[in-house]
């Protein structure tokens, strides 16, 4: 990682008259040696407006629009001329990484002549994302050393620890992700602490040289701090501030921002969570007190073992009253072990006891917390779904609990006292921002993706749609919002084609139908190989790769063949190679160029029938009067698909074919608010039609 610039203490900001937008977007784009595209001013300039009226914006920037100089060029002008930083906020490491080692010093160093001082710039992560100085060397136990009953598990384990151990003499950043080859979180974990377990800087014996604490100073005196939703999202809704004063935030990968808050408030509770409580707690109060939430973990393994996997619509009597004796058990130790301050002169100690108390809060609030999602009169009063999922050979069963929607959360504590711009390449869903905007706790805004946006009936966010002008602190009262699409670089309609198979019969639960595989090969064929298979399930995707590797003479890799990452590396570097996945390569592919000339979709991806979440979010807007598939399930189906298709063209140069088996993207009475979702590529339903311009393609 770059070192960190640190500016100048003095405010020279009145003192140089820092240029325009514009003008600095050209002095950015010669330096890296690239071209300025309409898309990029007019995003540049649409982010600078937001930041100076105080309004939210929504920016659908297509690959290759360069959004990232789109967003730093405004937000670093903000930053020379207020007191506090911008935080950019993004979903994945690899964005993280590559404006903080890329982007970010070659944009310093450019506009360094025409700016009071050069930026400044840092990473921050949470807490558990950092090695603990002093957990390491006081070799505190690892309460969950038992859980591993397999040995080559407990030995690959150990065999990571001692590689901790030996980087924490090396590091200089204590990063987590700097650690490579990676460790499992069992090995991280006897590492790091969260921040509720921190004991602080003050009374920690190793709190002037704390990783976390070196991270946030850099951040407290940078322009912009480069951080991930996850981060955000708990800076926002805690009491303390985790990240530095700041008025403006840029949330790239914007469509992932609902997904990564639920998560952050989501809660779970299972045997083991219990079990390591009491051996926590075990050692620092009366024995028959732990002893008693021992047995709450034992009556709640025995329960969840026996009960089937599902959403909980009911609270079953015997589960209301085993999690009634978890909570009850927990609160008790939680009593004995008296003040949350005490043993200030002996650090081990305090250690020891903020760790028991972080668990036991955790057991206790969760337990109270799914308690209290049960009972409500209405379906429309339910503010949360519990749900039980099933164990596997490396854990037991845990229950889940979850909010049924986030955005009175980010309504009020994201965008209640600053301005955020949110960019992604996908946001305008059936080409409007409504949808997400509904989802992010917005009102009525400017939609320039298509009309006005309408205020609507929807019943996701209802109440939350009315005052959704109102600000807390007052800072944003009044503040509205805008979407706008600045379109994308490539030509579409002359680079892509979009080929749904009308014939095919609709996708069925009983794995790919053969009229599915023959279908397939023949565009593999066609293609040369270079394809890209995109599957909703791993099943799928391992089931096609299993079937068709014996029909196709081109090489053809699957998902867990390998680390991820090594195979879309081979998948570049081989132009015939064909690689099948699911989740993570909908959205995580990039491979410019002729190794990737067609994008095969085998069905629509709509959540599972059954997924606790999901069904319950659809169920909870039908309740509130609006279409629970359409703003639930067919967005979600519709975020995917254009992330997905967006595969295809990385670059000025690529072409292809996105290729979608299920029929019903051609005829259900919901098909063009997908259609509408995707780029803008030429549309067909004839299979022969493609299979010549596949072939054209291979052979040029």
């Amino acid at each position: 990682m770059p070192t960190d610039s640190i500016a100048p203490s003095e405010d020279v900001s009145s003192k140089v008259d820092i240029p325009p937008v514009e003008d600095l977007l050209s002095t950015a784009v010669e330096a890296v040696g690239g071209v300025e595209r309409p898309g990029q001013i007019t995003m540049v300039r649409a982010v600078q407006h937001a930041i100076e009226s105080g309004d939210h914006l929504a920016v659908q920037a297509g690959t290759g629009t360069g959004k990232s100089l789109a967003y730093l060029i405004p937000s670093i002008r903000h930053a020379m001329t207020s007191k506090g930083a911008v935080v950019v906020s993004t979903a994945t490491i690899a964005l993280q990484r590559q404006l903080v080692d890329r982007d970010l010093p070659r944009l310093a160093k450019a506009l360094a002549p025409q700016l009071p001082h050069e930026p400044a710039f840092a990473i921050l992560k949470g807490r558990r994302n950092y090695l603990c100085r002093y957990k390491a060397s006081a070799g505190w136990p690892d309460e969950e050393q038992d859980q591993l009953f397999d040995p080559r598990e407990v030995n690959a384990t150990g065999r990571m620890v001692q590689r901790i151990q030996e980087w924490a003499n090396e590091t200089e950043t204590g990063d987590r992700d700097e650690l490579v080859p990676g460790v499992n979180e069992q090995a991280w974990r006897q590492f790091s602490v969260s921040a509720r377990e921190c004991l602080g800087a003050t009374r920690c014996p190793s709190g002037t040289e704390c990783f976390a604490e070196l991270a946030r100073a850099r951040a407290g005196e940078s322009d912009v701090v480069v951080t991930n939703h996850a981060l955000l999202a708990i800076d926002a809704m805690e009491d303390f501030p985790l990240l530095p004063e700041h008025e403006v935030v840029v949330v790239d990968e914007a469509h992932e921002l609902v997904d990564r808050v639920t998560s952050v408030v989501s809660g779970e509770l299972s045997e083991t969570m219990v079990t390591v409580a009491a051996r926590r707690v075990g050692k620092l109060i009366e024995q028959h007190l732990a002893d008693r939430l021992m047995e709450s973990g034992e009556d709640l393994k025995a329960l969840l073992a026996a009960a089937p996997a599902g959403r909980l619509d009911e609270l079953p009597q015997v589960l209301g009253m085993t999690l009634a004796l978890v909570r009850d058990a927990a609160w008790a130790c939680v009593t004995a072990l008296g003040p949350r301050n005490g043993d200030k002169d002996d650090p081990e100690g305090a250690g020891l006891r903020r760790a028991a108390f972080t668990s036991l809060d955790e057991v206790h609030d969760t337990a109270q917390r799914m308690l209290d999602a049960f009972g409500h009169a209405e379906e429309v009063d339910r503010a949360e779904v519990v749900w039980l999922e099933a164990g596997t050979d490396r854990r037991p069963p845990l229950l889940r609990v979850a909010p049924l929607t986030v955005a009175g959360m980010l309504r009020d504590k994201l965008f209640g006292d600053r301005t955020v711009i949110l960019t992604s390449a996908t946001l305008a869903l059936g080409g409007a921002f409504d949808g997400l905007a509904r989802q992010w706790g917005l009102g009525n805004g400017k939609n320039t993706a298509g009309d006005e946006t309408r205020e609507k009936e929807s019943g996701e966010g209802g109440e939350e749609e009315k005052d959704g002008k109102k600000r807390r602190k007052g800072g944003k009262a009044g503040a509205g919002w805008a979407g706008i699409d600045v379109g994308s670089p490539f030509d579409h309609p002359r680079s892509g084609i979009l080929y749904v198979a009308k014939h095919l019969p609709q996708p069925g639960r009983d794995g790919l139908p053969e009229a599915y595989l023959e279908e397939i090969t023949e565009l593999i064929e066609a293609a040369g190989g270079r394809t890209l298979g995109l599957f909703s399930s791993m099943r799928a995707a391992k089931a096609a790769t299993e079937a068709l590797r014996d029909r196709l003479s081109v090489p053809l890799l699957c998902q867990g063949d390998d680390s991820t990452m090594l195979l879309v590396k081979q998948f570049a570097e081989d132009e015939p190679t064909c690689l099948f996945g699911t989740l993570s390569l909908w959205q995580g592919v990039d491979v410019p160029g002729p190794s990737l000339r067609l994008v095969i979709i085998d069905r629509i991806p709509f959540p599972r029938p059954d997924d606790p979440l999901s069904s319950a979010r659809q169920r909870h807007v039908a309740a509130k009067g609006g279409n629970g598939f359409m703003s639930v399930a067919a967005t979600h189906a519709a975020l995917l698909l254009a992330q997905g298709a967006g595969r295809l063209l990385r670059s000025q140069h690529d072409k292809g074919v996105v290729a979608v088996l299920d029929p019903r993207l051609a005829t259900a009475r919901y098909a063009g608010f997908l259609r509408d979702s995707l780029p803008p590529f030429w549309p067909t339903n004839d299979p022969a039609k493609v299979r010549s311009a596949l072939k054209r393609l291979s052979d040029s």
